[in-house]
């Protein structure tokens, strides 16, 4: 599933040819997503200028003087920029065409993904009014996570992947950024000191600004906006990477199953 990297990485990816283009038409070919695509949207947005391009966790943020679209990837989503003589393929689902001849293209085989339109601020959205800080943003910080953590007892790992506390910390960077910070997984959440979560905030700042500068992380479906993979997979210290040697201890990395969700940790390194 596309994380926040991911979506930072198609956002930015696409706002070069998005951003200030005035919309011509919308196709909607197939319009049962996750939730049903607005049939009113080619009304909405036809001759209307794209004002912004955002992210809010990992949703898109199309921004109009009337209004904003809001695009999520799903399980196997992503955003293409196609043009004319682009084929149009399987599970090619919605085209937004533009002034400059280009087009924005959602792909999603599983049609997971959504495309919704709101006429008040993005942000007041019932899909996003109540999500945590950015991770890289000054509010997020190990004070911050200390201070939402105490008489908490589920896992920490389980506490990094609720979007009510931070967005965009999903399964792999969250392995990841709990092997940088030296903390197990299993770990309760109220357990932990200040001092060990501002070294957790700091490695999950480092490990997604890393896996940004890398174009996300592909591992089977995920591919950028030009159809190229993110390459931050190369760089994993413990995700998938159960039985093989801790890059740091030489120990064997090992992997549990947490809320239906495996974990890879070394637990020579991580305490």
């Amino acid at each position: 599933m596309p994380e926040l990297p991911e979506v930072e990485t198609s956002r930015r990816g696409i706002a070069p040819h998005v951003q200030g283009q005035t919309v011509r038409c919308v196709i909607i070919r197939q319009p049962n997503l996750r939730w049903p695509a607005p049939d009113e949207l080619p009304t909405l947005i036809t001759r209307r200028k794209i004002l912004a391009v955002d992210r809010r966790g990992k949703y898109i943020l199309l921004r109009f003087t009337n209004g904003a679209v809001i695009l999520h990837l799903g399980m196997s989503g992503s955003l293409r920029i196609a043009t004319r003589n682009t084929a149009i393929r399987d599970h090619d689902h919605v085209d937004i065409v533009l002034g400059n001849d280009k087009i924005l293209r959602l792909h999603d085989p599983r049609r997971f993904g959504c495309v919704l339109w709101t006429d008040n601020p993005a942000e007041q959205h019932k899909l996003l009014a109540k999500l945590g800080p950015e991770p890289l943003s000054d509010e997020f910080n190990g004070a911050y996570l200390h201070r939402q953590s105490r008489k908490r007892r589920c896992s920490v790992k389980a506490f990094i992947m609720n979007s009510h506390i931070v967005v965009g910390v999903g399964n792999i960077y969250a392995s990841e950024s709990l092997f940088i910070a030296g903390i197990n997984p299993r770990r309760k959440a109220g357990s932990i000191s200040r001092q060990r979560y501002d070294a957790l905030a700091d490695a999950i700042k480092q490990i997604l600004a890393a896996a940004i500068e890398q174009g996300g992380t592909t591992l089977r479906d995920f591919t950028r906006e030009d159809g190229q993979p993110g390459y931050f997979a190369q760089q994993l210290y413990v995700y998938g990477k159960a039985g093989e040697a801790c890059q740091q201890c030489g120990g064997v990395i090992k992997q549990v199953t947490q809320q239906q969700r495996s974990s890879f940790y070394c637990s020579h390194c991580q305490k």
